[in-house]
């Protein structure tokens, strides 16, 4: 049907519109044009198909209208093509049409006529012959028919007419033809105008101006307007500046009078640093100048014109120097490594500068870096050294990079830099150190031996061996054992180990001291505490303190009957050991005779009742206790507790007749109440007698101090220097103040190394140190201060002094003259003779040569005393031109350091030829050249100087005269003079040698060839061999492939003979494909050939020879098509997805094919891949339909990827494919399916709710919504009840959960039906059957029957003595509610009074006797009977029963006639004992509590005091600061005064670092303060702070010079007083 439709209602349409139509513009009503409407063509969906890539129509399908979409161009369209036109096809659907539609294009005059140029040049000799043809070219207009180009006029002139020629393509083009001859001395330049016109209206037309330059006969030869040009330049000009302009003019005019500039005469490398324009003789810089090297250069300049006629001139460009070489910097001498301890002026390097510019652009200054230790000392000029200024110290900097920076003076100035990396070598001066002082480690106890504790890191910020650290363990003891015995130290590592297991109840705690020691020599080390903290672990169990076992009673705790809930029975107390929550306790009721009366508190241990006491609970209640602690793994203690529920005691008795009277309880109790009351009187009596006996102890002490004439020792603080406002100034001054008790003298030493300020203690004191020593004076009395330090500052220049002296004085000058071309090792001088030094003294000092040279030509013999030759000389290498020629180096000695200069002068000898720069040259001369014409030749180099340089020049012939030329630089150069006329048909080629000679012995010389060229007048033009060349190539050749070649001749010869071809008249891009070889006329393909476009070219070539005459000829092309386009595919229509029920014959794609070629070559043929339900069908030539051929089924196959291949008919035969992707959508066609029709699920009785018991899983081969699955239950009934309220299903993922708890007793299994659902529409499903089977658990224990447990009753069953074996006392009767082996019951005898008499049946239950009843058997029987079934676990249940073994009831009642009365004695002494220890104990405490508080608040009095302004509070001095072993200030001192009260005597210590010694003033005294201190620990008697008030009181009213000041220091352990003398 669709092919029908298609063939149908095709129609063709064709429009025709002019160009350049606006945007929009109207084309035609397609709707009524094709008979539609317009709804007709929306609802269609109609639509514009092109295979092109711009859409130059548009559909207006509310107005059925075609409009201008796009800008349309005929010449960007069509180019020459016409008619011009393109098609489209406008597609409907519903039913499916296709239109073709052609727009004709009407061609409008909106081009002129243009040529290629706007103006042309001719150049046409005065000597060419009329009738010559000078081929114009052709106009171009891109339009067609009429508006193309029709004719062409010329300007009216006298010499030349217009010929018109059309080439088969339609192509006019124009040439003109002299009539007359030229005459340039009348008309030297002709100006005509060609115009192009156009057939159009209005009529259009383009010019082109066409410019005639009139040739003469070359007779003139170029003339400089200056023989000599100067010019000046800096040195450091950049490339391109400008030098000058030379400038010569020929008295020829056109070609003959062009004139053409270049270099001549050059020597060495001058060619490369000038560059001159050969048309306008400017000449600009292309290299780099050297002021150094050539202080100005002379060039030699060669004008020529076009005919070979030349002349020369000079250019002499004077240098100005610049600042341009920066300094160079040569190490002589480097030592690295230095030691970190090197002194201060240690030398490190010593280097030299040095400076090509001169004045001051060579003066050079060398610094070095900032804030480095080292500083530079010039001993000669240009020579430094580089020496330590400061201490080093590796730690802080390990290296160093020294940058020497040389800058000379020059404007701008240049500098240099040069960086020596120092490493400094280490010292060991760093001991080890920790990052704490104490670390801390845990270990858990009971660990195994050898376990690591923990990992002690030290570091030392020495390197290598001082950094390499050993661990040693301070050997102390720990609980009275070696701590080697507990811990040990890997020395390496630092790992600590432990060596026994720890027991945390015997030590909590192991405090050790490791020390850290270097590799270093001598080793340094430092000290470190490891406090190693023991972790408890749970390895003791809970001891049950009450109630205490003894077994010695049967009744612990007695119940009353009238007890309600909640009465307290009892409570456990137990402890453990153990610490943290390995002691938490918990209590748990483990065992009882009835659970549901009693309790136990999980924490506290307490036993209370759950519930009321009735009168049926049994009066004997037995209840296990198990305490368990809270470590992993936890342990535990059982207690065991008898109750008995009864209302008085002698109830109790008649239950239990095993009671035994006497108790031990109490009295181990007393005992240790007794013992403890004891202890804690002795301590509280012991606490007392002590501190009374300290107390007179103390104040006898005091008594004794304040009597005595003892001097009062001072004690200072031990850390305490002067550090000033700056600490670290050298310039302080620290001063050592010496008194003694025992000598009128006083001492005083001075040192320059440290703070200024001075420790003041009384605050009546108003002068300064410093004023009191200037005023005193006594600095410079050398008696006073015998010690002064040597300054550092002129020692060293001491030392720079003398290094200086010795360099200057030792310095000398050598100089040498050799020829170059030495051998190696040839003696040049010897130096040690020339020095008046000996071989020894070379190799002791290190003797060698430094050169800053690359290359180093001499060689040092040491043990000879000699200079060699080291390296080939080559004078003209070393030194070019310059004479004399020389090199200069030093010879540098060590210990003490000798610095020579030598300089070798280099001879010249005649080792080189003159040479030209080319061995031979061309010149190209007219034969028209007047005698008397100049030509250059050039000049010969030899490198050689003096005389061994060039001399002179020769030649000899009959036409031409040699001259020698010289410059001011010395270069000599030759020219040559034309004699006589020079004929070129006598003579068309001349050959002429010339030979340069030197003045060396043996003379050398160099020869070049001249070849002259002799040039005719040009009075013949070119002619080609053919007027017409034919060409055939195939349209797919490559590029580079040759067509055909063009040749024309010229009679003339020399330069106006050499013919030059290029393409004419060409229109479009045929110059982009076709090229032709302007020497060889060889035409070749260089573009792409398109048959499609263009079956043939056609293309004009023109000749010209070197005079301007021309000729032209054509060359036609011809393609062969071949097929070389493959078929495009285009799709106009696609439906994708479809639905799987789409029936066959469902139009799927239409299709169009396309093939530009023509013939076979454009015949297509369209096939699809095999094996898919799909087929193309044909409507229309090269319009194919795609349906489909068989029913889909998207759950077989769900997409397609159909491939359209388009096959043409050309040989080889091309192709072109297309793949659609053609997705199958879903249809609802497939109902959900299980596995299985029925499942059965098992779940266990007792299940908890929401239990998920099965998993239902169906699948659906349909996809998305339609395979989306639901499961619904079937809502049914089981025993009455929904089946919903027991089941539910997951709709989702179909998981069946329990609603609740199954019983097995009450039912066996459930039966429900599940629905899966899939979401299609409308929608499919499948029941399924789910069988639920109920599993049996034992979850119910046995239920005793017979006999009733009442506890009413202390007598339940009665056996009499006469019984025999086997009598049935009773039988118990159990029942187990579960089924199977969960409800089989077993009978055990659990316990009994007697077991020999009794005996259960294990599966009845009967309980007989076993032997036979004696009278030897008691009343009361009790027997305890456990029933159990077969379960896993089991369940059980436990009855007793009391039996009476007698013949009467009233027999069994004199059995419980006895009772022991309750006695209160015990009772009574364990109130009063716990009364009494509790009296004293808090006596104890309490007096402990009451010395601590009056400790503490002494103290704080203490610190009130130290805080306030009285005159005992000690002041300290502001300026002063810590300097112990680790001090910040290395050259600090402090000063310890001691003056007494009560003596004339004074004495005064030095101390340079604070040490904490204390000055003993008794000679008979032989033990240290503190030592004393510590065994008298008198200073704390706050007596002895009293009398120290009234001695500061005292002191106030003694003279000045006598007066003293006092400071008390508090601290929790000393007590110091210190004190200066006030006239100070």
């Amino acid at each position: 049907m669709a092919v029908c439709l298609i063939s149908n209602i095709n129609a063709q349409i064709r429009y025709s519109v002019p160009e350049e139509m606006k945007k929009g513009s109207l084309i035609g009503n397609i709707a009524h044009d094709l008979g539609l409407d317009a709804q007709r063509l929306r609802s269609g969906r109609a639509r514009i198909v092109s295979g092109d890539s711009t859409e130059y129509v548009e559909l207006k399908t509310d107005k059925g209208i075609l409009v201008v979409k796009e800008r349309i161009d005929r010449e960007q369209l069509c180019a020459e093509t016409t008619p011009c036109s393109f098609t489209f096809e406008i597609i409907l659907d519903n039913p499916m049409e296709l239109h073709h539609v052609t727009v004709e294009i009407l061609d409008v005059n909106d081009h002129s006529p243009t040529f290629p140029n706007d103006e042309i040049s001719l150049e046409i000799s005065e000597s060419a012959a009329p009738g010559a043809l000078f081929l114009l070219g052709s106009a171009d207009d891109p339009d067609v028919g009429l508006n193309a180009l029709q004719h062409y006029t010329m300007s009216p002139n006298d010499y030349f007419i217009l010929k018109e020629h059309s080439s088969p393509d339609g192509v006019k083009y124009a040439e003109m033809v002299l009539q007359k001859p030229l005459d340039r001395e009348q008309h030297p330049r002709l100006s005509l105008i060609l115009t192009a016109v156009d057939g159009g209206n209005p009529q259009r037309s383009g010019n082109m101006k066409i410019e005639v330059n009139v040739l003469d006969a070359n007779d003139n030869a170029p003339v400089f307007n200056q023989s000599v040009y100067r010019a000046k330049i800096a040195e450091n000009a950049p490339e391109g500046t400008y030098i000058t302009t030379v400038n010569a003019s020929d008295a020829d005019s056109e070609a003959n009078s062009l004139i053409s500039y270049s270099f001549a005469n050059f020597k060495s490398n001058r060619n490369y640093i000038f560059k001159i324009d050969r048309k306008t003789g400017v000449i600009t810089l292309t290299g780099m100048f050297d002021y150094e090297r050539a202080k100005k250069h002379e060039i030699g300049i060669e004008a020529k014109d076009q005919g070979g006629l030349g002349n020369s001139a000079k250019v002499i460009v004077d240098l100005i120097d610049v600042n341009d070489n920066a300094p160079v910097i040569s190490v002589m001498s480097f030592s690295s490594p230095v030691t970190e301890d090197a002194t201060v002026g240690t030398t490190i390097a010593i280097f030299s500068v040095k400076d090509l510019d001169a004045g001051d652009n060579g003066h050079v200054d060398c610094t070095i870096n900032q804030n480095i230790p080292y500083k530079l000392q010039s001993s000669l000029r240009n020579y430094y050294t580089l020496v330590t200024d400061a201490a080093l110290d590796r730690e802080r900097v390990a290296e160093y990079n020294i940058t020497i920076t040389a800058t000379d003076s020059g404007s701008p100035a240049l500098s240099s830099q040069k960086t020596l990396n120092l490493k400094v070598s280490d010292v060991n001066d760093n001991p080890p150190r920790f990052h704490k002082t104490i670390y801390t480690a845990y270990v858990t106890e009971n660990n195994s031996p050898g376990l690591s504790i923990f990992t002690l890191s030290a570091q030392d910020d020495d390197w290598n061996q001082n950094a390499r650290i050993s661990y040693l363990l301070d050997e102390t003891t720990v609980g009275g054992s070696p701590v080697s015995s507990f811990i040990s130290v890997n020395a390496d590592s630092g790992v600590v180990h432990a060596l026994r297991g720890f027991d945390y109840e015997q030590m909590k705690s192991v405090s050790v001291c490791v020390k850290a020691q270097d590799g270093g020599s001598p080793p340094l080390s430092t000290n470190v505490t490891l406090d190693i903290i023991i972790q408890d672990q749970n390895d003791n169990a809970p001891q049950v303190l009450y109630p205490v076992q003894t077994g010695g009673s049967v009744v612990a705790e007695i119940v009353p009957r009238a007890a309600d809930a909640g009465y307290l029975v009892t409570k456990v107390v137990a402890v453990d050991v153990d610490s943290g929550q390995n002691a938490w306790l918990s209590y748990k009721l483990q065992k009882a005779t009835d659970r549901a009366l009693f309790e136990v508190g999980l924490q506290n241990g307490e036993i209370r009742t759950v519930r009321q006491v009735t009168d049926k609970d049994a009066v004997k209640q037995k209840l296990t206790i198990v305490v368990e602690d809270n470590g992993q793994p936890s342990r535990s203690a059982v207690v065991s507790i008898n109750v008995a529920v009864a209302d008085s005691f002698p109830e109790v008795l008649s239950e239990f007749t095993d009671f035994t009277h006497e108790k031990q309880y109490n009295d181990n109790l007393t005992f240790y109440l007794v013992l403890a009351l004891a202890a804690v009187s002795f301590l509280f009596i012991t606490c007392v007698v002590v501190i009374i006996s300290v107390k007179i102890y103390r104040w006898r002490q005091s008594r004794f101090l304040f009597q005595s004439n003892l001097p009062v020792i001072p004690y200072y603080p031990p850390h305490y220097a002067d550090t000033g406002v700056t600490g670290t100034l050298p310039h302080g001054y620290n001063y050592e103040v010496c008194m003694t008790t025992d000598s009128r003298k006083s001492d005083c030493k001075f040192s320059t190394l440290g703070g200024q300020s001075v420790l003041v203690m009384d605050p009546s004191f108003t002068e300064t140190m410093q004023r009191t020593m200037k005023e005193i004076n006594f600095l410079e009395d050398p008696d006073k201060c015998p010690e002064m330090p040597l300054d550092g500052v002129f020692l060293w220049r001491v030392l720079f002094v003398m290094a200086v002296c010795l360099i200057s004085n030792i310095n000398a000058q050598i100089r040498y003259s050799v020829p170059e071309e030495m051998k190696k090792g040839s003696l040049i001088g010897n130096i040690a003779h020339d020095l008046g030094l000996d071989a020894q003294r070379l190799r002791s000092g290190r003797a060698r040569i430094v050169s800053g040279d690359s290359t180093e030509y001499v060689e040092l013999k040491t043990d000879k005393g000699i200079l060699v030759v080291k390296e080939r000389i080559d004078r003209e290498q070393l030194c070019a031109e310059t004479t004399p020629c020389s090199f200069t180096f030093e010879i540098i000695l060590d210990n003490p350091m000798e610095l020579h200069h030598v300089t070798v002068e280099i001879l010249d000898v005649n080792d080189h030829s003159p040479t030209f720069a080319k061995d031979e040259i061309n010149l190209e001369i007219s034969e028209s050249a007047a005698p008397g014409s100049r030509f250059l030749l050039g000049s010969a180099d030899d490198p050689d100087v003096g005389l061994n340089a060039l001399q002179h020049y020769t030649m000899s012939h009959s036409y031409f005269n040699l001259k020698e030329h010289s410059r001011p630089d010395g270069v000599k150069y030759a020219e040559m003079v034309l004699q006589k006329p020079l004929d070129r048909e006598q003579h068309p080629r001349l050959s002429l040698i010339l030979t340069a000679v030197d003045g060396g012995n043996p003379q050398r010389s160099g020869n070049m060839k001249i070849e002259v060229n002799l040039l005719d007048v040009n009075d013949n033009a070119p002619e080609f061999n053919q007027s017409v060349y034919r060409a055939t190539i195939e349209e797919n050749a490559r590029k580079e492939t040759y067509i055909t070649t063009v040749n024309a001749s010229d009679a003339d010869s020399g330069m106006y003979s050499l013919i030059s071809y290029s393409f004419a008249n060409l229109k479009g891009n045929i110059k982009d494909i076709f090229k032709i070889d302007e020497k060889t006329g060889v035409i070749t393909l260089i573009g792409i050939l398109d048959y499609e476009k263009a079956k043939k070219y056609e293309i004009g070539i023109e000749a010209k020879d070197q005079g301007g005459l021309g000729n032209s000829a054509k060359v036609i092309v011809d393609l062969i098509d071949v097929n070389d386009n493959a078929p495009v595919i285009s799709v106009m229509s696609f439906s994708s997805p479809v639905t799987e029920d789409a029936t066959v014959g469902t139009t799927i794609a239409i299709v169009s094919v396309k093939d530009v070629d023509a013939g076979d070559n454009g015949h297509v043929d369209c096939t699809i891949n095999q094996n898919i339900p799909f087929k193309l069908q044909s409507s229309l030539r090269n319009y194919y339909t795609l349906v489909t051929d068989a029913a889909l089924d998207r759950e077989r196959v769900a997409e397609y990827n159909i491939t359209i291949t388009a096959t043409d008919s050309g040989s080889p035969a091309l192709s072109s494919q297309k793949t659609l992707n053609l997705k199958v959508s879903d249809v609802n066609d497939n109902p959900p399916r299980f596995h299985k029709t029925v499942y059965t699920a098992f779940v266990t009785e007792n299940n908890s709710p929401g239990l998920s018991i099965f998993t239902l899983s169906a699948q659906d081969d349909d996809w998305n919504q339609n395979a989306r699955i639901s499961y619904l239950l079937d809502e049914t009934t089981v025993g009455g009840s929904p089946v919903s309220s027991f089941i539910s299903v997951n709709a989702d993922s179909g998981v069946v959960h329990a609603l609740r708890g199954f019983d097995y007793e009450q039912m066996k299994s459930v039966s429900v039906c599940v629905k899966a659902q899939d979401g299609g529409s409308p929608p499919l499903s499948t029941n399924v059957t789910l069988d639920i089977i109920i599993q049996d658990q034992n979850d119910n224990a046995p239920q005793v029957l017979y006999p009733v447990q009442t506890g009413g009753s202390v007598v339940a069953e009665i056996v009499p003595r006469a019984a025999d074996v086997g009598y049935l006392v009773t039988k118990v009767v159990a029942v187990d509610v579960d089924s199977g082996q969960n409800a089989w019951l077993s009978y055990k005898l659990q316990k009994a009074t007697d077991r020999a008499l009794f005996e259960v049946g294990l599966q009845n239950g009967e309980i007989r006797t076993v032997r036979q009843v004696t009278d030897k058997d008691a009343v009361k029987q009790k027997l305890t009977v456990v029933v159990e079934d077969n379960g896993q676990p089991s369940r059980s249940a436990v009855v007793s029963i009391n039996v009476a073994v007698a013949d009467s009831f009233p027999e069994v009642l004199s059995e419980f006639t006895d009772f022991t009365h309750e006695k209160q004695y015990n009772d009574n002494l364990t109130f009063y004992l716990v009364l009494a220890l509790a009296a004293v104990s808090f006596l104890f405490i309490t007096c402990v509590v009451v010395i601590i508080s009056v400790k503490i608040y002494r103290w704080r009095q203490s610190r009130f005091l130290f805080q306030s302004n009285l005159p005992v509070i000690p002041y300290y001095p502001p300026h002063y600061a810590d300097t112990g072993v680790t001090g910040t200030l290395p050259h600090g001192y402090n000063y310890e005064v001691c003056m007494t009260t009560d003596s004339r005597k004074s004495d005064c210590k030095f101390s340079t670092l604070g040490g904490q010694s204390v000055l003993v003033m008794d000679p008979s005294f032989t033990e240290t303060m503190q030592r004393a201190m510590k065994e008298n620990n008198f200073l704390e008697d706050p007596e002895l702070q009293e009398m120290n008030t009234a001695l500061s009181h005292n002191a106030e009213k003694q003279p000045l010079h006598e007066r003293i000041k006092y400071s008390r220091a508090i601290d929790i352990n000393q007590f110091s007083t210190i004190a200066t003398d006030s006239t100070w």
